[in-house]
């Protein structure tokens, strides 16, 4: 994929552009009413079935924050976002310049975004009286483009439409998928092995199923109603404004507790490699650990002050290549090597499994950008079979991990299994390295859609200062190290997030919107099936959450 950068930004600045931008809209209003019966058959056939879809949308919606979140977490994915294509550029650089541009209320956005600024299920353009609109509202639809709906045959029949093309094929769709649920988590399996015993083991196995049914689940959400295109549009579409911003807050949690697990790994394996690292500062002794973490948080602070993250964003989806290298090192040193400490194994530990259960979860915190994939696929009834394909292969290199590394270390396995490598041996080196520079790269993505939602919130006369962003992107920076410095326990922090987070995200969530949006159209066995499944995620989410916490403060 090409590289472009662009030289100018989504909002007007000059007034002379504003001037030319109203005479536009203008022109536009007054060829509304030859415009209004060519919109009306994009988005429906009949008007029975027009009436059918406006008695079922969500009547509370408007343009709720977040607005960024599409083209954030495209940026944090990987994945191509459809609107780049009609901009003229194929390239990531726009959205992730958003930030030292104009703030996103400000900015004219294409058409091509309907979701971000329009209603999910927007009303008939003839029902809605001729107005004037300022320069700085969403450009009208020109009359030569389609609307944002419209009708595909076979494999493309979705609702939510966009009117470009997709760029994902079934092998970008899949490892678009393996790079975002791979991550970390691959380091702490054989942890969790030793929390929960060989039988949890099979925690693994039993959410890797329910999260790719919940999967699924999400494409249906997506379809049920044109316009929904994100998690957050499916939360709205099912609990209102409400439930949008309240699924979009645990979404950006959860991130943020990423980019405070990747300071804490940081810290860890740095301090292993280079134990007597310690520095003076002003009296103040630090150690390796706090040293090293000081010294990651800087090194990754200008990454999130970047204009153009596209570099990173290619660089992070590397990020599948990393994973297979550290569990291949993994097997060598086991194999070849024949490191091991030949530790006492355990078949069930009922006592610690909780925390096992946390760390079994976070390996599947992937549905926050599922519908992102879902509607960048080129065919959209490949979904299923991606998400086969990707479950399939991180269960694997998951369940590989676990048992190679518990096998070798036993009950003395450390939250991540390269604290317990021997650091002189080159398999070692490689997998230390491949773990330390990998979250380099991915924590600026991680953190941009964070800060991005927190921009669209600073005042409009506020959003042509670069300084308000560069203030929120350093302090969420600077609290992410003041966390990891606060609670440095990698394990216990990562199973708290598996436990709250991704239970929530990943298996409570997307049962209870689709038996919302879908009320009335399941069958009794989808019913029972998410209700077991809400139950499961219930029951897992209290559990662990309270053993992570438990262990955390007794730990402190």
């Amino acid at each position: 994929m090409r590289n472009s950068v662009s030289d100018h930004s989504f909002y007007i600045e000059s007034d002379e552009e504003d001037d030319h931008q109203e005479k536009h809209l203008n022109k536009s209003e007054e060829n509304r009413d030859g415009n209004e019966s060519d919109s009306s058959k994009y988005s429906n056939d009949d008007d029975d079935n027009h009436n059918d879809r406006l008695e079922s949308k969500p009547s509370s919606y408007n343009p709720a924050w977040p607005q960024s979140y599409r083209q954030s977490m495209d940026i944090y994915s990987s994945v191509p976002s459809p609107s780049l294509t009609f901009l003229g550029t194929p390239s990531l650089t726009r959205l992730g310049s958003s930030f030292l541009a104009s703030s996103l209320t400000r900015r004219h956005t294409p058409e091509v975004l309907p979701s971000l600024h329009k209603p999910l299920i927007s009303q008939a353009e003839e029902d809605q009286p001729p107005q004037r609109r300022s320069s700085h509202t969403l450009l009208p639809p020109l009359p030569s483009r389609r609307s944002a709906i419209k009708k595909f045959p076979d494999d493309k029949s979705v609702a939510h439409e966009l009117p470009v093309s997709r760029q994902s094929s079934y092998g970008q769709g899949v490892l678009n998928g393996i790079n975002v649920l791979c991550g970390v988590g691959i380091l702490s399996t054989p942890y969790a092995v030793k929390e929960g015993g060989w039988a949890g083991l099979s925690l693994l196995f039993i959410f890797g199923v329910l999260s790719y049914y919940t999967g699924i689940l999400l494409r249906y959400c997506l379809d049920s109603q044109p316009g929904l295109e994100t998690y957050p549009d499916i939360g709205q579409a099912a609990f209102g404004t409400v439930g949008r911003i309240i699924i979009s807050i645990i979404l950006y949690v959860e991130l943020y507790s990423c980019c405070v697990e990747y300071i804490i790994l940081e810290g860890d394996n740095l301090s292993a490699l280079f134990p007597n690292a310690h520095l003076n500062l002003g009296g103040c002794q630090l150690d390796a650990r706090h040293l090293f973490a000081l010294v990651t948080t800087l090194a990754v602070l200008p990454t999130v002050w970047l204009r153009d993250l596209t570099v990173l964003s290619y660089i992070s989806a590397g990020g599948v290549i990393a994973s297979v290298m550290v569990v291949i090192c993994l097997y060598w040193l086991g194999l070849v090597d024949h490191v091991g400490t030949q530790s006492k194994e355990t078949v069930l530990n009922l006592s610690s499994l909780p925390v096992a259960i946390g760390l079994y979860g976070y390996c599947y915190s992937g549905h926050a950008v599922f519908p992102n994939i879902y509607t960048s696929l080129e065919k959209r009834s490949q979904f299923p079979a991606v998400l086969f394909t990707s479950f399939a292969i991180v269960t694997a290199l998951y369940a590989g991990a676990a048992v190679m590394g518990y096998m070798m270390f036993g009950d003395s396995a450390e939250s991540q299994f390269t604290l317990n490598l021997p650091t002189d041996l080159v398999a070692s080196k490689i997998a230390f390295w491949t773990t330390i520079v990998n979250p380099f790269t991915k924590y600026a993505l991680t953190m941009a859609p964070v800060a991005m939602s927190l921009e669209e919130l600073i005042p409009s006369n506020h959003t042509k200062s670069h300084m308000y962003s560069i203030l929120i992107r350093t302090a969420l920076v600077m609290s992410t190290l003041f966390v990891a410095l606060k609670v440095p326990f990698f394990g216990f922090v990562m199973a708290l997030i598996g436990s709250f987070f991704t239970m929530l995200v990943t298996l409570i969530l997307p049962c209870a919107c689709f038996l919302r949006i879908l009320k009335g159209k399941t069958s009794p066995i989808q019913v029972v099936t998410c209700i077991l499944i809400i139950i499961i995620g219930s029951i897992s989410a209290v559990i662990g959450s309270y053993s992570a916490l438990s262990k955390i403060i007794h730990n402190l």
